[in-house]
């Protein structure tokens, strides 16, 4: 394969899933990543059981928090744009979210599984067109079992699963991804090069497919400083920035 930074990138909303999960939250969580800096910028969680708004998902939360930051003069406007942000989620966005990222102009998206009720960039519905690019199944099963420990575990503000009739963590099976919903064959091959799409592509099978590869430690783990983490990277990120444009100017 020939993504690199993605994986890194994926495995920090994972580690936000982790922490939503972890404080009764469903566990979806996204980073908005400054591409020409390959740093963070902004994040989000789902925020839908604490705030009962079901309009709280992540990626919204996350959009909030870059306007937030450019009202307080933290984030000067002009000093980041939004086409030059990839946003990385760990599961495909709704009809909702992915309408909101194509408004503000975001140019990339990239997620971990998908979303066979409400996706809304290529399991039900292709928001994004031509607007912009979307990379789907990096660190699927993670994603994938994320959801399946939250739908596990007791939880009373929890949507209702298609079916609870056998509330164990199936750590077996996982549905087959199909790659031309969200991805043309040739995005693919330049992605994941040509013994992937090979391999992969029709048969609807994941880009890692021995359970072993799992990152369980992304599953098991409790991340509860990962909020602090990312808040410090972000202000150091605009404190840099904001002195070198005062600099420039």
């Amino acid at each position: 394969m020939k993504i690199g930074y993605e994986l890194k990138h994926m495995e920090t909303a994972l580690k936000l899933a982790k922490y939503a999960l972890d404080h009764g939250e469903t566990p979806v969580a996204c980073i908005f990543v400054h591409e020409p800096t390959n740093s963070v910028v902004a994040f989000g969680m789902n925020d839908t059981n604490k705030s009962r708004s079901g309009t709280s998902h992540a990626e919204f939360m996350g959009i909030a928090q870059i306007l937030e930051l450019q009202k307080k003069d933290e984030f000067p406007e002009h000093a980041i744009r939004f086409e030059d942000i990839t946003l990385y989620v760990t599961v495909e966005p709704c009809i909702m979210c992915a309408s909101a990222v194509q408004q503000i102009g975001i140019k990339k998206v990239i997620f971990g599984c998908g979303n066979d009720r409400f996706g809304g960039n290529g399991s039900v519905l292709s928001i994004q067109q031509d607007s912009y690019v979307v990379l789907p199944g990096i660190l699927r099963k993670e994603a994938v079992l994320m959801l399946r420990n939250f739908y596990v575990m007791e939880n009373d503000h929890a949507p209702e699963p298609r079916t609870k009739t056998n509330r164990k963590l199936d750590l077996q099976e996982f549905p087959p991804i199909p790659w031309k919903n969200y991805i043309s064959e040739i995005d693919f091959k330049d992605t994941f090069g040509e013994t992937a799409y090979r391999e992969k592509y029709n048969s609807l099978e994941d880009l890692i497919s021995d359970e072993k590869d799992i990152k369980w430690d992304l599953l098991e783990g409790r991340y509860d400083d990962i909020l602090e983490i990312l808040d410090s990277q972000i202000t150091q990120k605009f404190t840099y920035k904001k002195q070198c444009i005062v600099k420039k100017a």
